[in-house]
This record gives structure tokens, C-alpha cells and sequence, in this order.
């Protein structure tokens, strides 16, 4: 219920042309978007109290949730409003791909500050939306709000997996080869560079325009041969840490094997600390006892350690071989 205590009559035509559609016409626009879209296991999506969603026979469902915040995971002054809506929704589809899962559903809350453009909120909804198309991942439903400050977006993502065949992070054996997709520190150097000034967005496609690699977690599943997997959200050194925490076991990395994103021509020294403490990649993390094709679904994949017993994480360089330090993104900290 609105606390200000103003009625659309008060508003002055002048603001209320720099403001968001009243919720109900913005509603009516999002579902005019997002017809057409229909996943076949959503049965009933915008328009309802609740969304139904069916799950395929023998599958069971997965659910995840993301925050995108203004000011932690964007900036207007840095982002365009395609690039936010895009990223929004890779940050749930990614944790679908790396449970090797099949995407359903989206579901948005956003509260918009009454300066918001409608023109941002349009934007922000084709970025979204695009992505949604490319994986046929419907917008289910959601809500729409009025915020006190910033920009906040919180989705749901649904999706499936045959039962008893999710990955999970905790089926990592001594001996398991790690593996990584694309390559890793680009969107850690994008952010550097926005801190610095303006950059050319087309040359950092992973941070502007990122993908979730639903393919190729469907296919590691599909195949079985991912005993675990987890999305670089957070960083290479943190989420390898999540696995390792998970299956009660250590990893030994390949400083030299670790493919890292070549933006910027920064020294590798830094391009390394990137790759494995920048997080923001979207790429997959994931062991395996058997050996993995050098592309799969497309996409490149690299092995770059393995799994011990030992209930630490070691980095080796030529000559060298220190502990790594779980320094990725964390809240709070």
C-alpha cells in the first residue's frame, strides 16, 4: 500500500512525464512484452494471483533466488538498462546451468525510484527479455513497486532436472580433474576500467552481454560427467572453496592452466588475480573423473587442476606453491 499519501490527480503532468507508468498500464506493457515466450511448463503466468508451473514427469524442481541492487551490482552511469536486465537474469539462469538443469520460469519483484524513465524501465525489460527468449525461460509473474532510493530487482528462477540427477557441489572425489568454461577476469577488468572512465562496452562482451552456460551444464548432466559443479559468481578462488567446503576434500590449481581473459593487456600477474578473485564471469566450475572434450555445447573448456585429499587449496606456479586464499566477492566482508 503507497505511504506517500499522493494521488495520480496531485501529480503535475510535467513529473509524471519522467516517471514509470502507474502500475497497472506498466503491468499491461511487461505482459504485452513477454506474449509469445511461453515455456510449455508454465500454465498460467502474469494476469493470476500466482503462477502455475508444471514439472516434466520424472523431473524435480529447482528454485533460485538473486538480488540486483544499485549501486552493488550496477550503476546507472555505467550500465545501460539492457545490460541490468540482462545480468539480472544470468545470475539465477547461471545456478540452473550449474545444477545441469532445464530453465522454466522467471519470476521479478523491482522497486523503481518515482525519477526512474519509463524509457530505463523498457530498456531494462529488453534486456531481460532477450535473454529469456535465447533459453526459453518465461516471465512468469512478479511485482512492481515504488522504492524510497535506488533501483532494487530480485528475482525467482525455476527450472528442472530428472530426478536424482541434479549436480551438486558436494560430489567431488580425490583424484576428479577441475575444469572451467571461457575464460575467467574479464568482468573483474571491465569494472576496473569503469573506475578509471569510459570504456568501449563491445570490448567486454562477458561483463556487458554475459551468457549462462545452460548448455553445457545440460550436456555435463545429460552425459554424466560432472561429479560437481558450481557457477563463478563470486570468484574462481571462493566458489572452488564451496565445492571443496561441500565434498570434504582440497584442489591443487595450475596458476599456468587457468585461461584468462585477454582485455586490456593487463600484466598476467593482475590477469590472474582477476581470473581468480574478480568473479562476475557467469563461466562453470566443475570436476569430473573423466576427461572432457576441449569445447563443449560451443563453449570452450579447460582443465585446470584436480581434486586431493588434503583439506586445503593450493595455487602452483613454476617454481612455486602457496595457498589460495578464498578472496572473491562476499557480502559484508
Amino acid at each position: 500500500m503507497p505511504v506517500s499519501g499522493e494521488s495520480a490527480r496531485q501529480r503535475k503532468p510535467s513529473i509524471f512525464n519522467c516517471l514509470p507508468l502507474p502500475e497497472k498500464s506498466l503491468i499491461a506493457r511487461i505482459r504485452r512484452a513477454a506474449a509469445g515466450g511461453r515455456n510449455p511448463a508454465v500454465v498460467a503466468g502474469i494476469g493470476d494471483d500466482c503462477a502455475v508451473l508444471r514439472v516434466p514427469k520424472g523431473h524435480e524442481l529447482l528454485v533460485t533466488t538473486d538480488l540486483t541492487l544499485e549501486g552493488v551490482h550496477f550503476r546507472r552511469d555505467w550500465h545501460p538498462p539492457e545490460t541490468v536486465g540482462r545480468r539480472c537474469l544470468v545470475r539465477g539462469l547461471s545456478d540452473i546451468a550449474a545444477m545441469g538443469g532445464e530453465p522454466i520460469a522467471v519470476l521479478l519483484s523491482l522497486a523503481l525510484p518515482r525519477d526512474t524513465k519509463q524509457r530505463w524501465v523498457d530498456h531494462f525489460f529488453e534486456g531481460l527479455l532477450e535473454l529469456a527468449k535465447e533459453t526459453e525461460t518465461s516471465l512468469a509473474g512478479g511485482d512492481i513497486a515504488q522504492s524510497p532510493g535506488k533501483i532494487m530487482a530480485d528475482i525467482v528462477v525455476t527450472g528442472s532436472v530428472p530426478k536424482g540427477r541434479a549436480v551438486l557441489r558436494s560430489g567431488a572425489s580425490p583424484g576428479n580433474s577441475i575444469y572451467v568454461t571461457g575464460l575467467l577476469g574479464a568482468s573483474a577488468a571491465a569494472i576496473e576500467r569503469l573506475r578509471r572512465g569510459r570504456i568501449r562496452r563491445s570490448d567486454y562482451p562477458q561483463h556487458f552481454h554475459p551468457s549462462p552456460r545452460v548448455g553445457v551444464g545440460r550436456w555435463l548432466r545429460a552425459h554424466n560427467l560432472a561429479s560437481a559443479m558450481i557457477d563463478i559468481s563470486d570468484g574462481l578462488s571462493t566458489d572452488l572453496a564451496h565445492i571443496c567446503e561441500e565434498s570434504g576434500v582440497g584442489a591443487a590449481i595450475d596458476a599456468e592452466a587457468i585461461p584468462l581473459a585477454k582485455v586490456g593487456n593487463p600484466p598476467r600477474e593482475v590477469a590472474l588475480e582477476m581470473a581468480l578473485h574478480g568473479g562476475d564471469d557467469y563461466e562453470l566450475l566443475f570436476t569430473s573423473s573423466k576427461i572432457i572434450p576441449a569445447r563443449v555445447a560451443g563453449i570452450k573448456v579447460t582443465r585446470i587442476g584436480q581434486i586431493t585429499s588434503a583439506r586445503e587449496i593450493v595455487l602452483q606456479t613454476p617454481g612455486r606453491r602457496r595457498k589460495l586464499v578464498s578472496q572473491g566477492w562476499e557480502h559484508f566482508r
